[in-house]
């Protein structure tokens, strides 16, 4: 499944980003917080307007905003 559809507190691994779909300095940006294969993430929130943008995201110690977009180019395993 992709991370847009993890429920909320479930906790995931990153089994594979398509890199290609990113603009390259957004792609820069999410490997600079950690977005990698192997990494465990959990949905923390999600936004509470029509899209429910964005999501936070928690991955390691930190909790990062993700716009859904980005989101769906993550595919995650449920643990």
């Amino acid at each position: 499944m992709t991370l847009d559809l993890l429920p909320l507190g479930q906790g995931a691994r990153i089994a594979a980003v398509d890199w290609s779909r990113l603009v390259e300095e957004e792609a820069q940006r999410l490997q600079a917080l950690g977005i990698e294969v192997g990494a465990k993430v959990s949905i923390a929130h999600r936004g509470v307007f029509g899209g429910h943008d964005p999501i936070a995201l928690s991955i390691g110690r930190m909790t990062i905003a993700l716009r859904r977009a980005h989101a769906r180019v993550i595919e995650v395993e449920a643990l």
